[in-house]
């Protein structure tokens, strides 16, 4: 008979699957490795993980048998399809009431609430857990997001947080919340990643372009950057990516194809803010500017034919960099006010109860997106759970005001230079209009009721009898049979 020994199971020996197992054996877990392909569990078990408390299974069967009850099972698989029939083959394979089956990809939010429901069905408790930081993070420690059936937490509390990152001394990685709450929070958090990446792409084309630095000199004012505000893994890479020669001594990255590739996640993002009806602008332009970069072959035939004006720098260029530095951290503070608005806006929609400081601090280590930055958001959640705004908090608001005369110099730099900056400009208009007391919208319903009778509703101080507070009104605006009219339409 098979002796149950492991404390720990994972399907899945690609690399990241490797490098969460050896990272958990290293933390003193007994972990029970299983691979579709049988012949890779042997080559990892006989090279990797020589010597290492890992024990591989040859079957779905023998993974279950060799786990200790509750089971803990984690799957590191495709998303989709692989992890629905991984799931039925591990309820086929003797799992019981009470065991843990752990998913552990870039899953769907939807499809993760979905599988939460359908195995406490059948007494199972499923989690949804987002794995951030890439192949070293998951080796070393990356940022985890589990969300699900909350009653797994405290069973698999001490192996996730063992071999997540710390930030400060602290895990990063908390309970999130119910259903698909855990890879929600990491949706948004590749959404802004999303951002981030593309602000960091227009400040290096601003440096290129606008003012004519090499891509060494690029590279050092990324390294300065990195020790100030902007500390973070992505200055961080992007200072290594901008020093890299190719064997001629010439910079690698002005070879590479700029038709930028993505997964879905930003999109994810995005879609889901338009379905919630919340302005995350800037994960919006940050996908749509994925989308422009990848259609290269007709950009080539649009660069023959479409003029604009050429960028001519006269000024201060430390100034200028300064200016640069200040957008740059100016945007970020928006990009991330955005998702945590849209955090917010999904707990009240899916009733889940999420701890915005946690999920600040889940950010601030192991994942993409750590950064120094993330210390203070964590500080501003704490400090008031129920901010509305990061905005709202005196940190980011006097950060704000400090940054705008150089935010604004470098949109503006931006558009007479014929730059594009979808993602600093997005930023600064979505600042401007959320500032702004009386937006044009009225105009919009004025145009809505006109040609399709689709109501409005009267600023309180203008309500009078004609005109009440709070219903929705109807005009006919040509003046011609009759004139106002309540309504029963929706706004």
């Amino acid at each position: 008979m098979t002796r149950s020994i492991g404390d720990f199971g994972l399907i899945g020996l690609a690399v990241m699957g490797q490098n969460l197992i050896l990272n958990a054996a290293d933390h003193g877990f007994t972990v029970i490795a299983f691979n579709r392909t049988v012949a890779k569990v042997d080559r990892f078990t006989a090279n990797e993980a020589k010597g290492k408390s890992v024990v591989g299974a040859h079957s779905i069967e023998e993974f279950v048998q060799k786990l200790k009850k509750p089971r803990r099972m984690m799957l590191l698989v495709q998303a989709g399809k692989a992890v629905d029939d991984f799931i039925e083959q591990l309820l086929g394979a003797g799992i019981e009431q009470g065991d843990i089956i752990i998913d552990g990809g870039n899953s769907h939010y939807p499809d993760t609430t979905r599988r939460t429901k359908y195995l406490l069905s059948k007494g199972i408790r499923f989690v949804g857990a987002g794995v951030s930081g890439g192949e070293e993070g998951a080796r070393y420690g990356p940022s985890i997001m589990p969300g699900g059936n909350e009653e797994a937490w405290p069973y698999i509390k001490d192996v996730f947080q063992s071999i997540a990152a710390k930030s400060d001394g602290e895990p990063c990685c908390e309970w999130v919340g119910d259903e698909g709450a855990g890879h929600y929070v990491k949706m948004v958090h590749n959404g802004i990643e999303y951002g981030d990446m593309q602000l960091i792409s227009e400040a290096y084309d601003i440096m290129k372009r606008g003012l004519g630095l090499s891509g060494k000199e690029i590279g050092d004012v990324f390294a300065k950057w990195n020790k100030g505000v902007l500390d973070s893994f992505l200055i961080e890479i992007t200072r290594d990516i901008m020093y890299f020669n190719d064997d001629d001594g010439t910079p690698l990255v002005e070879k590479i194809l700029d038709a930028a590739g993505q997964k879905g996640t930003g999109k994810w993002t995005a879609i889901n803010a338009l379905d919630l009806g919340m302005p995350v602008t800037l994960i919006g332009e940050a996908v749509f500017a994925r989308c422009l970069s990848a259609i290269k072959a007709e950009r080539g035939r649009a660069a023959k034919v479409l003029d604009g004006p050429k960028p001519e720098f006269s000024g201060n260029k430390e100034e200028f960099i300064a200016n640069l530095e200040q957008a740059l951290y100016a945007s970020k503070i928006i990009s991330y006010a955005q998702g945590f608005m849209l955090i917010q806006q999904a707990g009240k929609e899916y009733s889940w109860k999420f701890n915005k400081p946690e999920i600040a601090l889940m950010w601030r280590g192991g994942c993409i997106i750590r950064s120094v930055f993330l210390k203070d958001i964590t500080h501003a959640f704490r400090q008031n759970p129920d901010l509305e705004n990061l905005l709202f908090d005196d940190f980011f608001n006097k950060a704000i005001h400090k940054a705008q005369p150089g935010w604004r110099d470098i949109v503006s730099k931006g558009a007479l230079w014929g730059i594009p900056t979808p993602a600093f400009s997005t930023a600064l208009s979505f600042y401007d209009g959320y500032r702004t007391k009386d937006l044009p919208a009225n105009l919009l319903q004025a145009q809505r009721d006109y040609f399709g009778a689709h109501t409005f509703r009267i600023k309180p101080e203008f309500a009078r009898e004609k005109y009440p507070e709070g219903q929705d009104i109807h005009v006919n605006w040509t003046g011609r049979g009759g004139n106002v009219s309540a309504s029963t339409y929706t706004a």
